[in-house]
């Protein structure tokens, strides 16, 4: 998948070449594609559905800190459809993260509008939370490959795709390293320590952790039933064994200049100076931008070393996306709000205002994502990337493994009985 994501972008940056377009009004608004407005009716697939002129109450949930793109982004919407009813948008603040966990509490009570993580597509498609999207074919040929495959089940599109971005990659301060060290992560830890500094990354979170698995022959994912995994973290055949990470992994915990830690202990390193690298997301670009100013660098993960071999850094892909709550009141407005937010304008919009990066083609071609440290990071990373489709059972395993690495396993305890402990959590039913 990281190969399709990458390839279609660059050939998207190089051409702008687009199987599908968007009309543009006399005012310079987008007028929606996938259906379209006719004598007060929405017309989907030739067949007229009528819309609500009357008041027109909507719920949307979306991350905290997008409150004031989204109001602008509701503002134009309702300039669009102005007359055509009466409006009531309101904005309530719902981390995408576990989006699906409130809005399963009552899905009758939930959120019109929603933005979620990819992740929890198919427990919202499973239960009747979101229906097909109409006229998917145009909403596919707009936006990237992989946020398609992120916004589907099967070859069915239920969400609109929203952002490309939600990845990791390294930042590092320019002062210090130069192109041919951040290669490698043993010579970023040289530098370090030569400099009294840290490199940072969060080992109690098994997001990151994949970083080092990924890319070795060893597997995890999710089973047919979609809710357990398979995993062979542990193996003990092949080129390279479980052990053979786990050692890696204790050998750059064991140098002075590596940190674990969270976002916070990261972005606060940064800002003190005591932190001259790290592995994030674009979420982050903003304050590394303004920390190191000149000096900010991002690039695609290093390599590290595992079993006598330099192994490219993984990563889990992640898009975000835009849902409508198939017990809406007003679905076919919902509809309308949610291809709006999800536009080649809104997303451009979302990029200069929360730097995001844009899933619609057209957007992510834009000069002004091209020129993005952290934009092309993430395509550079895509390359050695996966989509996260991971059970519930993947992610405290892990954590507990990882943190007894980063600890440089003080007890002592036999690697493979520790990873054997870790798959049978991973895997358990």
């Amino acid at each position: 998948m990281g190969k399709k994501f990458i390839m279609f972008f660059l050939t998207a940056v190089l051409a702008a070449v687009l199987s599908g377009c968007t009309k543009t009004s006399e005012k310079g608004s987008m007028t929606n594609t996938d259906t379209e407005l006719q004598n007060g009716e929405k017309v989907i697939n030739g067949t007229e559905t009528p819309l609500e002129s009357g008041d027109v109450e909507l719920v949307v949930w979306g991350a905290e800190e997008d409150e004031a793109l989204l109001n602008r982004i509701f503002e134009s919407f309702q300039e669009e459809y102005k007359g055509q009813a009466n409006f009531h948008i309101t904005f309530a603040p719902q981390s995408e993260s576990n989006c699906k966990d409130y809005l399963m509490a009552d899905l009758e009570a939930g959120a019109d509008v929603f933005a979620f993580a990819d992740d929890q597509l198919n427990t919202l498609v499973a239960a009747g939370a979101l229906e097909p999207i109409e006229n998917a074919d145009r909403i596919k040929s707009e936006n990237l490959p992989g946020a398609v495959e992120a916004a589907s089940v099967g070859d069915t599109l239920y969400a609109y795709p929203l952002t490309a971005d939600n990845g990791y990659f390294l930042y590092y301060n320019k002062q210090y390293f130069t192109q041919e060290d951040i290669k490698t992560f043993d010579r970023m830890l040289q530098v370090a320590e030569e400099n009294e500094k840290k490199i940072t990354m969060d080992w109690s979170s098994a997001w990151y952790v994949y970083a080092f698995f990924g890319n070795t022959g060893l597997e995890v994912g999710l089973n047919d039933d979609g809710i357990t995994n398979f995993c062979t973290w542990n193996g003990t055949e092949g080129s390279i064994k479980g052990t053979d990470v786990a050692r890696a992994m204790l050998s750059i915990a064991q140098s002075p200049a590596f940190f674990n830690t969270v976002e916070d202990g990261f972005l606060s390193g940064v800002q003190d100076g005591s932190v001259i690298a790290g592995v994030s997301g674009v979420w982050n670009a903003l304050a590394m931008e303004d920390a190191w100013k000149e000096n900010y660098g991002a690039a695609k993960l290093p390599t590290y070393t595992c079993s006598n071999r330099q192994i490219q850094m993984a990563s889990f892909s992640g898009y975000k996306l835009i849902g409508v709550n198939a017990y809406s009141e007003h679905y076919a407005w919902a509809s309308l709000l949610a291809k709006w937010i999800s536009s080649e304008e809104s997303q451009q919009l979302r990029f200069e205002m929360r730097g995001q990066g844009p899933s619609n083609t057209k957007a992510a071609s834009s000069a002004s994502v091209q020129d993005s440290p952290a934009i092309t990071a993430l395509i550079d990373q895509s390359e050695f990337s996966c989509l996260q489709r991971i059970g519930g059972n993947f992610w405290d395993p892990v954590s507990a493994f990882a943190t007894n690495m980063a600890a440089g396993n003080p007890e002592g305890k036999s690697l493979q009985e520790q990873l054997d402990t870790m798959v049978e959590g991973i895997t358990a039913p």
